[in-house]
């Protein structure tokens, strides 16, 4: 009678523990979220209960963003770990010989010719077999070397935040073959709130705070997966305050009949109109306040711009809270907040926070370049270390558990 009551023993504890035993135990992914025009300082200002948490639990820092300070060439230095004068998005906007009459906008950021000098981490990942969802991230709409991460959307302003998140713990809710172990996701709310109201409004404030929910539902849906996860939390950018009675009217300094703006703002990018190189020169390059024309050859070294031949003839700097336009800004007027400006301006300094079961509680971090969080990523992922590139992982040497 003992045989029969120890296998019913058995039975019974089989019964208990299989549930527990059949739960599946999950490798820890990589999630890289840019909030962005989310200024550094912002992390002091009392209302991201969430970010401040992480950042105690891991590390933050005051990141360099590379020069110009504006969203497509950072998004893409971050995932290439190229500055822009060598990851080919030179500009928000930007023209290529090779494409005669052509400017790169929003408009064809789907086209893979503008985004082929540099290849994103999302391909390299999934040349190495490390399956890939990409949330909005710059440049991942267009397919690099025919490759694109295996799920992507391409922005649009009318998906919510909310919708955003639910998307990325969603892909985590698949089977494992299935679920990506790379993934990005993107909030543009701080940078809208930062332009049209400027960076120190009751409005950007509502739309950090906002941000902070945000993650924190992430968060939630991660811990109710039983989901690990290191979080990179980035901004591609800062905010300066600018105005309408802060503006250098390019009309007023040089001839319309001899210029083409590329770009303009913060920083501006022109080139000459064939046969007035000489005219617009003399006009652009004499000393002028709150602007500094130069041609690209002259661009200071420390910017690591000028190169590539998508840069424009004449870069334009205006000074932190300046702008330099050539026409009135049709969507909401004159920007109240502004970024483009050169990277040493502390008020282009972005945010960077990263937790997870991969990062030691180290603190603040010194300042580092943007360019460095890729070799971090890639040590994250277990990639080999890519050669030829701008960034290096020595910011997170000691904050980094080695496995």
């Amino acid at each position: 009678m003992l045989l029969p009551l120890r296998f019913a023993l058995l039975a019974l504890l089989s019964l208990l523990v299989s549930p527990l035993s059949a739960a599946e135990v999950r490798r820890p992914v990589t999630i890289l979220i840019s909030i962005d025009g989310f200024r550094a300082d912002y992390l002091d200002r009392g209302l991201t209960p969430t970010l401040t948490a992480l950042a105690r639990q891991g590390v933050s820092a005051a990141m360099r963003p590379s020069f110009p300070t504006k969203t497509y060439p950072n998004h893409y230095a971050l995932v290439t770990g190229l500055r822009p004068d060598r990851n080919g998005i030179v500009g928000n906007k930007m023209e290529d010989a090779a494409r005669p009459g052509e400017t790169f906008t929003t408009k064809n950021s789907d086209d893979s010719f503008w985004w082929s000098q540099a290849e994103p981490l999302w391909v390299g990942a999934e040349k190495a077999g490390i399956r890939t969802g990409v949330m909005f991230w710059p440049g991942s709409n267009a397919p690099y070397g025919g490759i694109r991460a295996q799920d992507w959307f391409p922005f649009s302003e009318n998906v919510t935040n909310v919708q955003r998140v639910n998307t990325v713990l969603d892909w985590l809710r698949r089977p494992v073959a299935l679920r990506p172990r790379f993934l990005t996701l993107y909030f543009d709310l701080v940078d809208t709130a930062g332009h049209r109201h400027g960076p120190d409004s009751p409005e950007l404030n509502a739309a950090v705070r906002e941000a902070d929910r945000q993650l924190a539902a992430l968060r939630a849906g991660l811990s109710e997966l039983h989901q690990p996860a290191n979080l990179i939390i980035v901004a591609d950018h800062g905010m300066a305050p600018s105005s309408p009675n802060r503006v250098v009217w390019l009309h007023d300094i040089a001839n319309p009949a001899d210029y083409h703006v590329i770009d303009e703002g913060p920083v501006a990018t022109i080139d000459a109109v064939p046969g007035h190189e000489a005219a617009l020169a003399a006009s652009l390059l004499r000393p002028r306040p709150h602007i500094n024309c130069m041609r690209k050859a002259d661009v200071p070294q420390r910017l690591h711009f000028g190169r590539n031949p998508r840069v424009a003839p004449f870069v334009c700097i205006a000074e932190t809270g300046w702008l330099l336009l050539d026409v009135f800004p049709k969507k909401w007027g004159v920007d109240l907040g502004s970024h483009g400006y050169d990277n040493a301006a502390p008020e282009m300094l972005a945010l960077f926070v990263a937790a997870g079961p991969s990062i030691k509680p180290r603190g603040k971090l010194p300042s580092f370049d943007n360019v460095d969080v890729y070799p971090l990523l890639r040590e994250l992922l277990s990639l080999p270390p890519k050669p030829g590139i701008d960034g290096t992982d020595t910011p997170f040497k000691n904050a980094l558990k080695r496995r």
